[in-house]
């Protein structure tokens, strides 16, 4: 059997084995996610307001019964293991403040199974079961947990988990990964291919609507999942990247990411003979930033939940460098914030050694456009609080 980066043009990514494929970049090296999550880190704790908003919103249970946290898409770095720590801190203090102990807790971290759960599981800290006699010690002790910890491999557009059995659902830069590319995107005979293009920003309005409709489908199975599994009194914290245009075809700091340097990247690779167009063209990023009203039009059609707060924020710069006017610094901050998102994907359409070649190419690129990077590059997220009807 060809190894999947073979270089041969009738080499492509089912989408079928995406699920099984997609999963940031494991381990810890210099391009892993544990490495280049920290932009993550800081756009998480800037909407830690509207997190407590959401959790002040969850109607407590008996202390009696545990309390049940998933984080959906929580990829293998430490951002997952501070927001459940945010989340048990808040909800046991909402109990102290009712002069009740507070429950057990109980934490899954949930996705797809080629995710590098190992890492994620050698980051948490021990459970604080022993010499600590209540929560209350359990809390206090930074250097341990105070949740029993699971994972839970699956996507989350089907089912994870049993009826009514999860108090909170968090889930934080995941949902604008799609299920697959568009197939009609990939088909040279439909009006949607994107060609010359690995993203549809700037790509033609069919190809745009194509990835909508799949962005809408899969919304629509994530949330038909939750509205099962959901406690009655639960409450759902969601973000994911979005944009500010109505245009679907401006992607807005997902399209400059996958759009600019990286097409161009990609490019370079073909006018340098290393792989064909067509290569090139069966490559698609399966990433799309919803406007709030594609979000907005998927929760009413659901008709499960409530819109408790619905909105665009303003997340910041995905480049988290020490030296702002280190143009090489800012470059390989984007290759390497690239390549931790994109990179098992390229590596298996073009094999690591090509993977390299692109890559050095992104950060060749981006170097000779830092200035520009550093001002232009931003994130926006759709944010959404949701509880059941």
């Amino acid at each position: 059997m060809a190894p999947l980066g073979d270089n041969k043009d009738n080499v492509v990514v089912s989408n079928l084995k995406l699920e099984r494929m997609l999963s940031m970049k494991g381990g810890k090296g210099e391009a892993s996610y544990v490495n280049n999550s920290q932009a993550q880190a800081q756009h998480a704790r800037s909407m830690l307001h509207l997190l407590k908003d959401t959790l002040d919103g969850v109607q407590l249970s008996s202390p009696e019964i545990p309390f049940v946290i998933a984080d959906l898409g929580c990829s293998c770095g430490s951002n997952t293991i501070f927001i459940i720590d945010v989340i048990v801190e808040h909800m046991s203090k909402r109990y102290e403040a009712l002069g009740q102990q507070p429950p057990e807790f109980s934490a899954f971290f949930s996705d797809l199974p080629s995710n590098d759960f190992n890492t994620l599981f050698q980051l948490l800290p021990p459970l604080a079961n022993n010499g600590c006699g209540s929560m209350e010690e359990c809390l206090a002790s930074n250097s341990h947990r105070s949740y029993f910890a699971a994972g839970v491999p699956g996507s989350f557009y089907r089912r994870l988990f049993p009826a009514r059995s999860i108090d909170v659902f968090y889930s934080a830069f995941s949902l604008h990964w799609l299920s697959q590319v568009p197939e009609i995107v990939l088909d040279k005979r439909s009006a949607a291919y994107n060609k010359g293009k690995i993203y549809i920003h700037g790509a033609n309005e069919s190809t745009a609507n194509a990835y909508r409709k799949q962005f809408q489908t899969d919304l629509a199975n994530f949330l038909g999942s939750r509205s099962k599994e959901m406690k009655r009194g639960g409450s759902m914290f969601l973000a994911c990247l979005g944009r500010t245009s109505v245009d679907p075809t401006d992607q807005g700091g997902a399209g400059l990411l996958f759009g600019t340097h990286f097409q161009d990247a990609w490019d370079d690779l073909v006018q340098e003979g290393l792989i064909t167009s067509d290569k090139r063209d069966k490559f698609n990023i399966p990433v799309y930033a919803p406007s709030i009203q594609d979000f907005k039009e998927v929760v009413e059609a659901n008709g499960s939940f409530v819109i408790n707060n619905l909105q665009v924020f303003r997340g910041g710069s995905p480049l988290v460098v020490n030296h702002p006017d280190d143009a090489a610094e800012i470059g390989r901050a984007l290759a390497n914030s690239c390549r931790s998102v994109s990179g098992v994907l390229v590596d298996a359409h073009i094999g690591e050694q090509l993977s390299d070649e692109l890559f050095s190419r992104v950060e060749i690129r981006a170097s000779s456009h830092a200035k520009e990077l550093l001002q232009n590059l931003q994130f926006f997220h759709i944010v959404a609080s949701l509880s059941l009807v």
